[in-house]
């Protein structure tokens, strides 16, 4: 029989320099502190459990094998969530699922809060589908956002992240953060008006 791990009180930087060195059950304590953690990140970006588990196993397996290449800088779960970030941006773009988010969230513009409704007992049919639509105007719309501006905005407004955490998790500055995320929300909600705009005039054209 091997001899049992003692890595379950070991700092993060011990377990990472065991795992360096050829410590499976060191790994294997890092994945076990932060795989619910990162399960939880990538479920809330693809919002499929089936595509959040790929992430997983995706972003520890390139963690594993670039051991060699985290410089120590940053913590490593930092690094890791930037890896599992990348790895979901990235199977959301070559999926080009669907995904929705949060209604009940808030977003901040210019002009003031920009809230997303969700939806009532006594809502309507009519009222129902205009939910819905509206829904998938967003969803389309955070997808079109590019990838600097997206991974902030679902770390930020979504994840719940502060600008701090988002800065340290995407090894940006805070003034990168808040201008990529001013950006991200002005052109959700330009993108919004236009296509909500343009969807009520249909509408009353069909009339």
């Amino acid at each position: 029989m091997g001899q049992p791990s003692q890595s379950l009180d070991l700092a993060e930087s011990e377990l990472v320099d065991q795992s360096r060195n050829g410590d499976r059950a060191a790994f294997t304590e890092l994945v076990d502190r932060y795989a619910a953690k990162i399960f939880r990140l990538a479920r809330h970006i693809t919002k499929n459990d089936h595509d959040a588990e790929d992430v997983l196993q995706e972003a520890f397996l390139k963690a594993y094998s670039r051991l060699d290449q985290f410089q120590g800088n940053s913590r490593f779960y930092t690094w890791l969530v930037r890896i599992a970030v990348n790895e979901a941006l990235m199977k959301l773009r070559r999926a080009k699922t669907r995904n929705t988010v949060s209604l009940d969230q808030v977003l901040e513009s210019e002009d003031g809060p920009l809230r997303r409704e969700t939806a009532s007992e006594e809502e309507s049919p009519e009222e129902r589908y205009g939910r819905l639509e509206t829904r998938e105007y967003l969803t389309q719309a955070i997808d079109s956002l590019s990838e600097a501006y997206r991974s902030v905005f679902v770390l930020r407004d979504i994840e719940g992240l502060s600008t701090e955490e988002t800065a340290e998790m995407l090894d940006l500055s805070l003034s990168a953060v808040k201008s990529r995320l001013l950006r991200a929300r002005l052109q959700l909600r330009e993108k919004l008006k236009r296509q909500l705009g343009r969807n009520g005039r249909q509408t009353q054209n069909q009339l």
